[in-house]
């Protein structure tokens, strides 16, 4: 079984878009109320961005695809809060035998990623542990912030959000795509800091303007940006420190980067399709008044996006 979707060419999968924690019901069907996991294909690799609970239905979708063939995939995880990893042990391939699993990710702030994801599926939270899964599982915890998938070259930035948080840019030769599913303006870092207290800062922070250039130079004129836009910017100044971006802060970081294509990610859970609905067209119309003509739309489950 292949997994080349054509020399050229990129294919990009939403399998889960939600933050926090799923939502789902009659408010959510058209954006979906799984939480993060987006699948990325490319030089015949898969990539998979975070195993959320959207990571379940990829991974039904895959044993339907390569039926008796093995599946080989690499897994990213951006960091461990509970809904970026929740999903791993429900993902069908992880219990087969004839297929490897390489999964990405950085130590958390005291326990290093094996133990937290090992963590979850210990006794009383899960009936099947880790060490028991039949499927070739390798953590590796990662120490570079550039490295290489196969013929894939991946670069990764810590981002602003409590703990250790990774965003990642994926070089493919149809074009680059940056996943950041959970981000904070940096202009409030510092009131951010203090929230947080200085033991849950796993590393030093520049300079809030500092941070920001280089965030943007690490977005420099990306393909596919994929960008946390959990709250409108009135919801935002009653959660700063929360970790998550607003309208406002995603539209200045993907115009300031020249990103070709916004894609807005990890919905808020109170928020219903009509209200995704409105953040996206509030964005549209930010971008047109800086005049840039990025192209700007609401992260769907379900929805395939290729670059060529």
């Amino acid at each position: 079984m292949t997994t080349n979707v054509g020399a050229s060419k990129a294919r990009v999968i939403f399998w889960g878009v939600r933050g926090s924690i799923p939502t789902p019901g009659p408010g959510t069907v058209r954006y979906g109320g799984n939480t993060s996991c987006v699948e990325v294909r490319a030089e015949g690799e898969i990539i998979v961005l975070d195993a959320g609970s959207g990571i379940r239905l990829l991974g039904q979708s895959l044993q339907h695809e390569f039926g008796s063939d093995p599946i080989r995939l690499a897994i990213l995880i951006s960091h461990t809060h509970w809904d970026h990893i929740q999903g791993l042990p429900f993902f069908l391939p992880a219990y087969s035998g004839k297929n490897q699993l390489r999964v990405f990710g950085y130590d958390g702030t005291r326990t290093r990623l094996r133990e937290i994801l090992a963590g979850q599926m210990e006794t009383p939270f899960f009936p099947v542990t880790m060490a028991e899964l039949p499927g070739k599982i390798q953590i590796e915890e990662l120490k570079d912030m550039d490295f290489e998938i196969g013929r894939l070259r991946v670069r990764s930035k810590f981002l602003n959000h409590p703990g250790v948080c990774a965003g990642y840019r994926i070089h493919t030769p149809a074009g680059s795509v940056v996943y950041m599913p959970d981000n904070e303006p940096f202009e409030q870092l510092e009131v951010q800091l203090r929230n947080r207290g200085v033991e849950n800062t796993a590393r030093k922070f520049k300079s809030p303007a500092e941070e920001r250039a280089d965030l943007i130079e690490f977005l420099r004129g990306t393909d596919l940006l994929i960008l946390d836009a959990q709250y409108t910017d009135e919801e935002y100044q009653r959660h700063i420190g929360w970790g998550h971006g607003s309208i406002s802060s995603v539209v200045s970081l993907a115009a300031d980067a020249d990103a070709k294509r916004l894609v807005l990610f990890h919905h808020d859970p109170n928020h219903d399709d009509e209200t995704v609905d409105r953040i996206v067209d509030e964005a549209r119309m930010q971008i047109a008044q800086l005049g840039k003509s990025i192209a700007v739309e609401g992260a769907r489950e379900g929805s395939e996006l290729i670059l060529s």
